[in-house]
């Protein structure tokens, strides 16, 4: 399995080289950029998206401003506040639409330094799409997006934000159950960030904690207990006036906390989870739905593993608020995992009373289909 995860990663890091060995003359990286785009449907000159054909030729007339920038900059925020909130399903024609607007400014000749901006807001654009579809469980869409966000870091050299893709790949496989595959891809993440230089505490130690969670899948005690440790000493050492990217600052101390308990609880080591998730969960904040959903039915399911069954049915009950407040598939997975712990309890009243509640408030949510 690890075998096949090293050979993935190595595919990978060709189609970056090759990508790289493009001429570097002024007009090779915006098309380079217009090329992967029009690969995945984006970009491309006979595209019919009204938006986006009312957006081009206003770019075409002008110069773009600092300010345009910083506008693209805040709906990237806007776009990542809202999917914690209610899911990636209904912002993607949003995001994708900005993703071709980006990439056809891309078309024009710009400044290097203008046109270095508008790389690196289309690399974020293409991972938050590879994201959404991700949550969808939509794997092939995501690792598409993924990989052309790969491609638009390449070529400005972010080599941070490409060590952010590969964990937001290797988290992915993951949920596929391709743990060679994970441990390849953030491996390769934490390579790019050490070619970085300068790369800052909070990407190291989030960085390390994917890496936890990858050993702890594989069930390798000692490495998954390292990785925390190492998570834990790179968070250490977090100052204010560190230049944090903006797409790593929500791995704040309940996100280190939570993932930590969440490591423990993959390993089977429930009475070391249970306490660290239950106390994330009350430091999180509220609005996000998404990741209080996730980490109730993990802490419901590390009560389980300790036999608290009436206290993991209640824990699972509050999660069904969130649940219901977000459209992901990867919630209703987790929810589903949890669901099918509780089958030898089934006939226990905090069990009945769980599933009736369920029932009422997620009814589709348990008879959809299988997680894949």
């Amino acid at each position: 399995m690890l075998a096949v995860g090293v050979q993935w990663c190595l595919r990978l890091r060709v189609h970056l080289g090759e990508r790289s060995a493009d001429p570097a003359g002024a007009g090779e990286p915006t098309a380079a950029a217009a090329t992967g785009a029009k690969h995945l449907g984006i970009g491309d000159a006979g595209q019919t998206d009204e938006s986006v054909q009312a957006l081009g030729p206003l770019a075409a007339e002008r110069d773009l401003s600092p300010s345009t920038l910083d506008a693209l900059h805040s709906s990237i925020e806007d776009y990542w506040r809202r999917d914690d909130e209610h899911g990636g399903e209904t912002l993607r024609p949003a995001v994708v639409g900005q993703l071709r607007y980006v990439v056809d400014l891309l078309k024009e000749q710009r400044p290097a330094p203008m046109r270095a901006s508008l790389h690196s807001i289309a690399a974020e654009l293409a991972r938050l799409t590879g994201w959404t579809y991700f949550d969808a469980r939509q794997y092939n869409q995501a690792r598409a997006y993924f990989t052309e966000s790969l491609g638009l870091a390449k070529l400005i050299e972010d080599h941070q934000f490409m060590a952010n893709v590969l964990a937001c790949m290797s988290l992915q496989a993951t949920y596929q159950d391709k743990p060679g595959d994970a441990l390849a891809l953030v491996t390769a993440a934490q390579d790019q960030a050490r070619t970085a230089g300068g790369t800052t505490p909070r990407v190291l130690a989030m960085l390390a904690m994917r890496e936890a969670f990858v050993h702890a899948i594989l069930g390798n005690h000692s490495a998954t207990h390292t990785a925390i440790s190492e998570a834990h000493t790179h968070f250490g050492r977090i100052g204010t006036a560190d230049p944090d990217p903006a797409w790593v600052a929500y791995f704040d101390e309940p996100k280190l906390i939570v993932d930590t308990g969440i490591a423990h609880g993959r390993l089977g080591e429930a009475a070391l989870a249970e306490p660290l998730i239950a106390d994330a969960l009350r430091r999180e904040h509220r609005t996000n739905h998404r990741g209080r959903a996730v980490h109730a039915f993990w802490l419901a399911r590390t009560q389980l593993q300790r036999r608290k069954l009436d206290e993991a049915c209640h824990t699972a009950m509050d999660a069904l608020v969130p649940a219901a407040a977000v459209s992901s598939q990867r919630v209703a997975g987790h929810l589903r995992e949890f669901y099918e712990q509780l089958e030898p309890f089934r006939r226990e009243p905090a069990a009945v009373a769980f599933e009736s509640r369920l029932r009422e408030v997620l009814p589709r949510r348990v008879s959809g289909p299988p997680c894949p």
